[in-house]
């Protein structure tokens, strides 16, 4: 049985530039939903929604999705008409619309990145994206790429997404499957990821529903928060190439003992990141859960020695 409690986020953010010219990386902080969104917010649950969108090929597929998700995913897919359905149990029902409301979000905005006129995006432009939906006590994160978000449950790191590259054997033989190539680690010898938003010069029929072995389509995944849940990290890969999941925890545990800001906790994520040469730009996002006003300070897990000081 589980016991029903509120739920209280608070979160931060940090992005870098790294040794790149510029940065490509975008992302979304809204802790309050229905604040953001005013009367359009009709959900009976608290609502906060992140995001890291890390692109490629420029960064103005990365800005249109940054400009443009919380339209699609909570206007255009009439996700509100879907949330009306949770009584805040574990209903399987409404997390498998929850989970096509995410698809179809997606896919929408990869269609829009393919009208080059009013995107504004050109086809050989692209982006990873990775979401965080705080629903209620709902954890729904869906993925496309390699941002990874990771969750701190009692003090040890559980990866929630996997990384679509072609060294993840499952997204290798889709890859194949449908007639793609690797060359170099890489599908047809073009990107990194196997999955991204954008790049329309690599799908066909044009501006379509692509079946191509570069596809927009995310993972959806789904957690139901409990109060062994302290915290979620949320970055682009400029942060996984040179940490481990448990290394980007114990950073975050170790500052949230010391000052208690997530904030704080994703800037020393990423100069961590970027003290051991990380090649790529950076961003990380830091979720803080709270079950009570007891709770403000890092529990149990948080509490064991961490590997950074």
């Amino acid at each position: 049985m589980v016991m029903k409690f509120a739920l209280k986020v608070r979160s931060g953010s940090h992005t870098a530039t790294g040794p790149r010219r510029w940065n490509e990386d975008e992302h979304i902080v809204v802790d309050n939903l229905s604040s953001h969104l005013g009367s359009l917010h009709t959900c009976p649950l608290p609502t906060s929604f992140y995001a890291v969108f890390d692109g490629h090929g420029g960064s103005e597929a990365a800005t249109y999705l940054k400009n443009n998700a919380i339209r699609f995913l909570f206007q255009d897919v009439d996700f509100f008409k879907t949330s009306h359905n949770i009584d805040d149990g574990d209903d399987n029902g409404f997390l498998n619309e929850l989970k096509d409301c995410h698809i179809k979000a997606f896919l929408l905005a990869d269609r829009a990145l393919a009208d080059e006129e009013c995107s504004g995006v050109s086809s050989d432009c692209g982006t990873t994206a990775l979401t965080a939906l705080v629903l209620g006590r709902h954890l729904v994160v869906a993925n496309a790429g390699d941002c990874r978000a990771v969750i701190c449950r009692k003090g040890i790191a559980m990866p929630i997404t996997q990384d679509h590259r072609t060294s993840y054997l499952p997204e290798r033989r889709r890859v194949e499957e449908l007639g793609g190539t690797i060359k170099f680690g890489y599908p047809n010898g073009e990107l990194a990821v196997t999955r991204a938003l954008g790049d329309w010069y690599m799908k066909s029929p044009f501006g379509s529903v692509s079946l191509s072995p570069l596809t927009a389509e995310p993972d959806v995944h789904q957690i139901v928060l409990t109060e062994d849940d302290e915290f979620l990290i949320m970055a682009s890969d400029g942060i996984w190439d040179v940490l481990s999941n448990q290394e980007a925890v114990d950073i975050v545990c170790h500052g949230l003992m010391q000052h208690h800001h997530p904030k704080q906790c994703a800037s020393e994520v990423v100069d961590q990141a970027l003290g051991l040469r990380s090649k790529d730009n950076l961003t990380a996002i830091v979720v803080c859960f709270t079950w009570d006003v007891d709770r403000e300070r890092p529990r149990r897990g948080c509490k064991r020695k961490a590997a950074f000081v």
